[in-house]
């Protein structure tokens, strides 16, 4: 984001509060969270499925033996289990080190644990930058994390009261058509204009209204 996208964003969110006494929040981040849990997951998946294989089909192992020993003596159990160990071992730490990749991360992340994991990082940030910062309790958050390539509009308790989910429809499919053709501070600024309106229905301006929360674009 460069400071003409910000100044759009910006302006967009001044535009859409001038007819309302609601506030417009807006979020971008790289992404919602390091998934450093879904790495090992696969990790330890791995794992139980080399000690599975070698469950299932033991002279994989003494196979194993004879291609890194040589010819030898015929392994005894201990030794068996030392390969296996080590196999394992291996197995795990690789997928570990390939895993620390996050293009790799985030693709073999499921789309449902993307899904929750940026609905509550946007929770946390609203509750913090807005949630209850206004008099009225009109603050409306939109959250837009572009490495899972998933978005959030979350209003405050005075917002929700008389909106559901559906409401914001429109803002959203606006903010979304705009960030996939690689513009995301004109999605972000027509998604804050069309929540201006709603809230301009709901919430129309009041003369004592004052501006209570910046209205600028905030980049993590």
């Amino acid at each position: 984001m460069n400071e003409a996208d910000h100044a759009k964003v910006s302006a967009a969110i001044a535009a859409a509060e001038s007819g309302t006494d609601g506030e417009v929040i807006a979020i971008i981040t790289e992404r919602s969270d390091s998934y450093h849990d879904v790495g090992l997951h696969y990790a330890v998946a791995l794992l139980f499925l080399v000690l599975a294989s070698f469950a299932a089909w033991p002279g994989l192992l003494e196979g194993w033996w004879v291609r890194l020993m040589g010819w030898t003596a015929p392994p005894v159990l201990q030794d068996h289990l030392l390969l296996l160990l080590g196999l394992g071992l291996l197995s795990f730490l690789i997928t570990l080190f390939v895993m620390r990749y996050m293009p790799l991360r985030l693709a073999l992340t499921p789309g449902k644990t993307k899904t929750r994991r940026v609905r509550r990082r946007a929770v946390m940030l609203f509750k913090a930058a807005a949630e209850r910062r206004t008099v009225g309790r009109t603050g409306v958050l939109i959250y837009l994390s572009m490495g899972e390539h998933r978005a959030e509009i979350i209003g405050d308790d005075a917002i929700t009261a008389v909106t559901t989910p559906e409401t914001w429809g429109e803002a959203m499919v606006a903010l979304l058509t705009d960030v996939k053709a690689g513009r995301a501070a004109d999605g972000i600024a027509a998604a804050a204009v069309l929540i201006g309106a709603v809230l301009a229905e709901q919430f129309p301006k009041d003369g004592a209204d004052t501006n209570e929360i910046p209205d600028k674009l905030i980049e993590l």
